[in-house]
C-alpha cells in the first residue's frame, strides 16, 4: 500500500510534466521571426533627358525570370549626342508586385543606399575620368544632384556632359545597400550589391 508521502510524490511527478508540456505546446505555437527577405528588382531603366531639350534617351536591364536564380540583363545599349548635356534618372522596379514602389523605398531608406558610375576614361567632359566604382574611389568625380539627410549622394539623379563621338564604350551602374556602413568614404566595396549592370555606351 502506497503511503501518503509517495502519493504525493506521484502526484507532483504528473504535475511536472503537465508543465513542461504546457511550455513545449506554447513554444511550438509561437510565430516566426519575420525574415529580413532582399528586395526584388524586375526592371532598371536609365532615363538620359537632354537638360535643352529633346527627346529621352532610355536604356533598360531586365530580370528573365522575375524572383529566379537568373539575374538582371542588359536589353538596350545607350545612344547619346555628343558635347550634350544630360540628366540621369532611374526608374527602379519590381513588376511581380503592382504595389511596389522601389524608387520611393531607395529615398525613404536614403541614408543606405548609393549609385555608384564606372565608364569608359573621358567619355564625358563632366564629370571627367573613369568614375567612382571601386575600393577608394568614392571621392572620384561625379555630378551627383540628389543627397541622404546627412549630405551624402544618392544616385537615383545625376547630371552628364558627353564628350566627342565614340562607340562601343561602357557605362555601370551600382547600387549598393549600405545599411550601419554609409558614410561620406563609404565606396562601393561596402554593404551588398542590389544591382550591378554594364552597358554598352555609344556617341554619336
Amino acid at each position: 500500500m502506497k503511503t501518503i508521502e509517495q502519493i504525493k510524490n506521484l502526484r507532483f511527478i504528473a504535475l511536472l510534466f503537465m508543465a513542461v508540456a504546457v511550455v513545449s505546446c506554447s513554444d511550438d505555437d509561437e510565430a516566426p521571426e519575420e525574415e529580413n527577405l532582399p528586395e526584388v528588382f524586375t526592371n532598371v531603366t536609365l532615363i538620359f533627358t537632354p537638360t535643352g531639350g529633346g527627346t529621352a534617351i532610355t536604356a533598360e536591364a531586365e530580370d528573365p525570370d522575375g524572383e529566379g536564380l537568373d539575374d538582371l540583363e542588359v536589353k538596350d545599349e545607350i545612344n547619346l549626342a555628343a558635347n550634350t548635356m544630360y540628366t540621369l534618372t532611374f526608374n527602379v522596379e519590381n513588376r511581380l508586385d503592382p504595389d511596389a514602389d522601389l524608387n520611393a523605398e531607395i529615398l525613404d531608406e536614403d541614408n543606405e543606399h548609393q549609385i555608384f558610375f564606372a565608364f569608359t576614361n573621358d567619355a564625358f567632359t563632366s564629370p571627367m575620368g573613369d568614375g567612382n566604382l571601386g575600393a577608394g574611389n568614392a571621392d572620384d568625380d561625379i555630378n551627383y544632384s540628389d543627397m541622404d539627410e546627412d549630405g551624402n549622394p544618392v544616385g537615383l539623379v545625376s547630371s552628364w556632359t558627353t564628350g566627342a563621338a565614340q562607340t562601343g564604350a561602357s557605362f555601370q551602374v551600382n547600387l549598393q545597400h549600405q545599411p550601419g556602413a554609409k558614410t561620406a568614404d563609404s565606396d562601393s566595396t561596402d554593404g551588398d550589391t542590389d544591382f550591378n549592370l554594364t552597358f554598352v555606351l555609344n556617341i554619336q
